[in-house]
């Protein structure tokens, strides 16, 4: 074999490696309705629901007719993932359904292990994304279409319209993981000192901004 025919095969190698890990595993079976926790410790454990048992109501999602729980920020979510929605489990998506009042956000966040797709249903938004080498894409969306925001990139939401604004997402991964920003770099616990000198901010605002956004912390000037 030829040290280019070598070459080549392990490049596809490590492709097909990388689109291995980069989504959810394939389903060895039909559907996979989790299995209730068996009522007496003698009874065997199966992870899935027997599909003889299965209905027409474990594929059926009911939880997203209206709005969720709005924030003090205008904002409402509702996740739909395997532990709301049985029926998702082991297809390897997910979705939420988010709601926003005039001048409400999203605030900048992104998702580890998958890429989002939004529809807006509602509304005007002002919606974009930050790729690797920190340029923009964004602009604002009307009712109807629809945008993508890769797996792992930084994005956001603002409603600039004068009405509410509703947004329908789905995820390529029944678990795609989310984290916001501003909580992460101010609400995790990260030295004081280092967010002073990456942020040019004082110690006092570093202690503002962790009071805003890990209230239980307990943090000193």
């Amino acid at each position: 074999m030829s040290p280019q025919t070598t070459i080549v095969l392990l490049l596809q190698g490590l492709s097909l490696f990388s689109l291995v890990l980069a989504s959810d595993p394939d389903p060895v079976q039909d559907f996979c309705i989790p299995n209730p926790t068996p009522t007496s410790p003698t009874t065997p454990k199966h992870p899935c629901k027997d599909a003889a048992e299965a209905t027409a109501g474990d594929f059926v999602f009911s939880g997203m007719k209206t709005p969720g729980n709005f924030s003090e920020t205008g904002f409402a979510s509702i996740p739909v993932n395997p532990t709301t929605f049985p029926g998702l489990n082991t297809m390897g998506m997910s979705f939420v359904r988010a709601d926003f009042k005039p001048g409400a956000i999203n605030p900048p966040h992104f998702h580890p292990r998958a890429t989002e797709i939004a529809h807006v249903v509602e509304g005007r938004l002002y919606a974009g994304f930050v790729d690797s080498n920190n340029k923009v894409f964004a602009r604002v969306l009307e009712k109807g279409e629809v945008m993508v925001f890769p797996r792992g990139l930084m994005h956001f939401q603002m409603n600039v319209g004068e009405v509410p604004a509703t947004i329908f997402g789905s995820f390529n991964s029944q678990n795609p993981g989310s984290q916001r920003i501003p909580a992460a770099v101010f609400g995790s616990g990260i030295d004081n000192s280092l967010l002073e000198k990456a942020f040019g901010l004082s110690s006092k605002e570093i202690v503002m901004m962790r009071r805003k956004f890990d209230p239980k912390a307990t943090v000193k000037p």
